[in-house]
């Protein structure tokens, strides 16, 4: 299964993510308020159903989900390390596993920084400055774990 991000439900659920109440997407796109409900119940099933996908395929077992986030921590089998699976309405479905890493050699090291304040921003999280790429997973991901446990 993957995420539709070109559809209208998935525009829906990124408004909701961002804290818009379902009332105002309705008025937005000129819909009920019932339709917006009835898509966003479908696209939390499809997220839920895709997280754990993911987590299955890479043999991560989980810890908690939150679908409407689009977020599942979990501990990854093989690796013995902590792993969040999110969805980026940027990036797509991420696979983010918890390592000590030679960030500054590596050639991934931009693609990594984007995706990170990327994602940071579309949780309208505020993150220190970092040059670390794992400095800055292991911030967003402790504040995004905090959010998750307040829900």
């Amino acid at each position: 299964m993957f995420i539709p991000a070109g559809e209208k439900q998935f525009e829906f659920w990124v408004l909701r993510r961002n804290g818009l109440p379902n009332i105002n997407i309705a008025k937005r796109f000129g819909v009920s308020r019932q339709a917006v409900s009835r898509a966003l119940l479908s696209m939390d099933k499809r997220i839920e159903e895709t997280l754990l996908e993911m987590a299955s395929a890479n043999r991560i077992e989980v810890e908690k989900l939150d679908s409407k986030k689009g977020i599942l921590f979990g501990k990854s089998i093989p690796f013995k390390a902590n792993a969040i699976i999110f969805v980026s309405a940027k990036h797509g479905m991420q696979v983010w596993y918890e390592h000590e890493g030679e960030c500054g050699s590596c050639e991934r090291y931009r693609e990594c920084i984007e995706l990170l304040w990327d994602f940071a921003e579309e949780m309208q999280l505020k993150l220190k400055s970092s040059e670390d790429p794992t400095k800055i997973a292991d911030e967003l991901f402790g504040k995004l774990k905090e959010l998750v446990e307040q829900a």
